[in-house]
């Protein structure tokens, strides 16, 4: 399954808090699965193919432009998972979440006008989860 990227399109309407959810269980899956120490692909591949069984909307590695007042500037970013086109899903797999990775999401978050980020680390020993909400 690995370095498959774009879109898998499904019908149907999800609330933000399923979403939240069913992504939180996903990464939960993966952790018990793989537990830590791999890098941070490895779980990215891992969180695709859960993402793929279970049917749900998703894009990898989604290209997100920057709005600056009437234009979009050049420079865009990449989120490492767009989930049911309302989530972004930023997963790390290291010691420690920082200010810088929260920061990244908030900034997603504020170029696209979605409302829910989540940050996953994988690093530790127990799943570190955190939603962030603009």
């Amino acid at each position: 399954m690995g370095g498959t990227f774009g879109k898998l399109l499904f019908k149907g309407r999800v609330s933000v808090s399923k979403g939240n959810l069913r992504t939180h269980g996903i990464c939960m899956e993966v952790h018990r699965v793989l537990g830590r120490g791999f890098a941070e692909v490895v779980y990215k591949d891992a969180i695709e193919f859960e993402l793929q069984q279970r049917k749900i909307n998703y894009e990898r590695e989604k290209n997100l432009s920057i709005h600056y007042k009437e234009i979009i500037l050049q420079r865009s970013f990449n989120a490492d998972f767009l989930v049911y086109e309302k989530i972004i899903l930023e997963a790390k797999a290291k010691s420690g979440v920082v200010e810088d990775d929260i920061g990244q999401i908030v900034n997603y978050l504020s170029a696209t006008k979605l409302k829910i980020g989540l940050l996953v680390n994988f690093g530790e020993d127990s799943l570190k989860f955190k939603r962030i909400i603009r």
